[in-house]
């Protein structure tokens, strides 16, 4: 007999080469780039998300709850929960228990929650730049000091300065850490975090560990999830995760915050309790647990294509625009270009960008200021033939 909580292996084959017309639907990526750039005759290479159709059993999830056509208040089911669970135990070895789980309504929000949860007006938080633009934006917008810890560049991936980061650390009560990085996908590994959690413990630095682009680590990588470290990492983390990324569900506003530690949890969850800003929506429970339940081959077919996108955009960078140097992603489906060695300044590379090449991508100053002009961040979470059309207005344009 048929149980809802089985796991379904379909062996489906996905199509990742179907062109989606997304414009017209208040899509962010398309949509919203007259807001950012000007104008919306721009290929839209820059928000991450993917341009790859939502998956079947997601959209069978949503179409069947809303058979019952009463959407009214709702909460995280115990079948909710135990799909998370379960995917945290296939994937990475994590034995998370339901009562260490609390719904948030998106990643970003949950570190702005942490940081009021945590933290007061003027204490550092420590962030390694280049990173995404948010863990810049959220502690400047709370009044917060910023403390940034510039990442070296060590054979073509990034590499954590530990002597600066040990330095910077000290007076610092959180580390927002991006694992694996955005921008660079570089999949930090047990030996980095291992030391973070070191340095973090012996400055009393609670460690919020961003872990959104895990499920997107590439064929030959391993993401360590942080409190898997040590048993005191365990006691010293608050890890997001969602399956926003994973499956390009990222408008149903579903993520999830995972505290082992009691104090911890008490103060964090009683924050968000407290103050009612993490009552998810019957859609962001229904997505988030067909997701976790049914995803396993669609995101390995999924993982299988985004690493032909890579190596297709490493080839094709080396071939037609040898000046550039793009560094390959061991994680996701972003690509961090650094465009100064073709000799142009900022505003000019920029320029040819947006107004010869006619491509939208995120600029590089985002994530981290000034150091960082001359770097673009390309998505290449789309259909080949879109990626390589965009790739040849590069090439043309420089």
């Amino acid at each position: 007999m048929f149980n809802k909580n089985d796991t379904i292996h379909t062996m489906k084959k996905y199509n990742f080469d179907e062109i989606i017309e997304r414009r017209g639907t208040s899509c962010v990526k398309h949509d919203m780039m007259d807001r950012i750039f000007g104008t919306n005759d721009l290929m839209p290479m820059w928000v991450a998300d993917m341009d790859f159709r939502s998956p079947d059993f997601v959209i069978d999830a949503i179409k069947e709850r809303c058979n019952h056509e009463v959407l009214a208040y709702t909460f995280g089911s115990d079948s909710y929960f135990e799909a998370i669970t379960g995917w945290l135990a296939r994937h990475y070895s994590v034995s998370a228990q339901k009562n260490e789980l609390h719904y948030v309504p998106g990643i970003v929000a949950a570190i702005a929650f942490a940081i009021q949860a945590f933290t007061e007006k003027e204490d550092g938080i420590l962030i390694m730049t280049p990173v995404y633009p948010p863990f810049i934006d959220l502690p400047t917008y709370a009044k917060r000091r910023l403390v940034c810890s510039p990442l070296k560049t060590v054979e073509g991936r990034f590499a954590i300065d530990f002597d600066d980061f040990e330095k910077k650390a000290r007076d610092c009560k959180l580390l927002l850490l991006s694992n694996p990085h955005n921008p660079g996908g570089t999949v930090w590994n047990r030996d980095d975090l291992k030391r973070i959690d070191a340095i973090c413990r012996k400055t009393g630095t609670i460690v919020i560990s961003d872990e959104i682009h895990a499920d997107l680590v590439l064929p030959g990588y391993k993401h360590t999830s942080f409190t898997t470290v040590s048993p005191e990492a365990k006691g010293n983390t608050i890890t997001f995760v969602a399956p926003s990324k994973t499956f390009n569900i990222a408008g149903m506003g579903s993520s999830v915050a995972y505290i082992p530690d009691e104090a911890l949890r008490n103060t964090y969850f009683g924050y968000l309790d407290g103050y009612e800003v993490a009552n998810g929506n019957v859609f962001a429970y229904t997505a988030a647990e067909a997701a976790y339940r049914h995803g396993d081959d669609w995101l390995l077919q999924a993982r299988e294509y985004i690493a032909g996108n890579v190596e297709f955009t490493i080839d094709f960078l080396n071939k037609n625009l040898p000046a550039v140097v793009a560094m390959r992603p061991e994680a996701s489906f972003l690509v961090w270009i650094d465009f100064r060695p073709t000799g142009f300044n900022y505003e000019e590379i920029k320029r040819r960008l947006l107004e010869v090449a006619m491509v939208a991508l995120n600029d590089g100053y985002t994530f981290g200021g000034e150091q960082y002009k001359g770097f673009f961040r390309l998505n290449i979470g789309c259909p080949r033939a879109v990626l390589g059309q965009a790739l040849e207005r590069i090439a043309a344009a420089f």
